[in-house]
């Protein structure tokens, strides 16, 4: 008997709906003993609105399955993972500081290289069988790095810009477009100070509109050639420079400084990685109503950002309640929710009970969100070490002002 392409879908289909019972049935005992648990969350500490979310699952986690979870606002999750190094090298194998955190790129590859993972994980999780894992591959490659199961996706991505069309109502479209428009407009644009997650991110897309071969960027970069192959980004760098807000003496330390700067009408635009961060934004009064999002014309990168519980971590079972509640149809549609954080889902609404989609058809689509049809090309994140090969090269020219 031969089988079309209708059956194979109704036997991944009944495979997906056998896995998830079981971890269901299994999962029942990691609650049970998650009960009383209390669950360090280290996680990015800048936004008032995933903060006031993030305060909204611990309550919910405390309320249903009596797990306390404790949010540790971080600058940057890379003072977490050292942490969590610091305690493998000194013996500490268990009773560790941290039993959830939120990464993605090169924290996740410097972790997983690092043995710092317990798991997989993604096999425990009931929730996990509802995830969009064919229609949105980030979500099992984490900037070219198979995640192995040892995270579980939490939210979508794509870089978007803003600019106010009360001042600028045809942005500049491109890297080149950008140039040219920020030396016929000086002081009117920046960008975050790397490490900043947005302002490394910008210099990848600096980086992709300058380099010889993007494919490379696929491959693990080389230092030997990093200057070589990086020649005409850092021109394009050193170019706009002396155009940028206050000269580039100095930078916005974030994304939030700098959608700051475009609010106080000191720039005309600003960037973010959430393509409906312009809308929430506006609805809780920290934008003019003006501001709108574009794209590059050539896409711009998307990725997914994850959730993972450390090798060492003391309570192992309510980091997996809490990762298991957060990608649950409730959680995951109060976080697109665009008055609450606007962070697209993971999930493949297809899959689904009505009633769950529904949580998500009701959304409104906020004033400055694109349609889900104007986000393409999405572009892929490079290889990890051009984050750091990046990073590096951009603090040795500019990062002293």
């Amino acid at each position: 008997m031969r089988l079309g392409r209708r059956d194979f879908i109704g036997i991944a289909a009944a495979a997906a709906a056998v896995g998830a019972a079981r971890a269901s049935e299994s999962f029942a005992a990691i609650v049970e003993k998650a009960r009383g648990q209390r669950v360090f969350f280290n996680h990015w500490g800048g936004s008032p609105q995933i903060n006031d979310y993030v305060a909204w699952a611990g309550g919910e986690l405390r309320a249903r399955f009596g797990v306390e979870l404790v949010s540790v606002k971080v600058g940057d999750i890379a003072e977490t993972v050292a942490r969590i190094l610091a305690e493998k090298t000194a013996g500490r194998t268990t009773e560790g500081s941290v039993d959830l955190v939120w990464i993605n790129g090169e924290n996740f590859k410097a972790m997983k290289d690092n043995g710092l993972l317990w798991g997989p994980i993604t096999p425990l999780l009931p929730n996990f069988a509802l995830v969009d894992t064919v229609g949105k591959p980030t979500t099992l490659v984490d900037f070219t790095v198979p995640t192995d199961g040892l995270e579980a996706p939490w939210g979508m991505a794509q870089f978007v810009l803003f600019h106010d069309t009360a001042r600028l109502p045809d942005p500049p479209r491109s890297i080149a477009a950008l140039g040219r428009w920020a030396a016929a407009n000086p002081g009117r644009f920046t960008y975050p100070a790397p490490p900043d997650f947005i302002g490394t991110t910008f210099l990848k897309h600096v980086l992709y509109a300058t380099i010889d071969d993007p494919r490379r960027l696929e491959r693990p970069g080389e230092p030997a050639s990093f200057e070589t192959v990086t020649a005409a980004t850092w021109a394009w760098l050193d170019a706009v420079r002396p155009h940028l807000w206050r000269q580039g003496r100095t930078y916005p330390a974030n994304k939030e400084a700098l959608h700051q700067l475009l609010d106080d009408g000191e720039v005309d635009l600003s960037m973010a990685f959430n393509p409906a961060e312009a809308s929430s934004l506006i609805l809780a009064g920290r934008l003019p109503a003006s501001v709108r999002t574009f794209l590059f014309e050539t896409g711009t990168i998307g990725n997914t950002h994850f959730l993972a519980i450390p090798f060492n971590a003391r309570a192992k079972e309510g980091a997996l309640v809490a990762i298991d509640f957060l990608l649950s149809p409730e959680a995951q549609a109060r976080k697109q929710d665009e008055r609450i954080w606007g962070d697209p889902t993971v999930l493949d609404l297809a899959r689904l009970a009505p009633a769950d989609r529904a949580r998500f058809e009701k959304l409104e689509r906020g004033p400055a969100t694109l349609p889900p049809e104007a986000l393409g090309p999405v572009l892929p994140e490079p290889h990890p070490s051009w984050t750091e090969l990046l990073e590096a090269g951009w603090a040795r020219r500019y990062g002293r002002g």
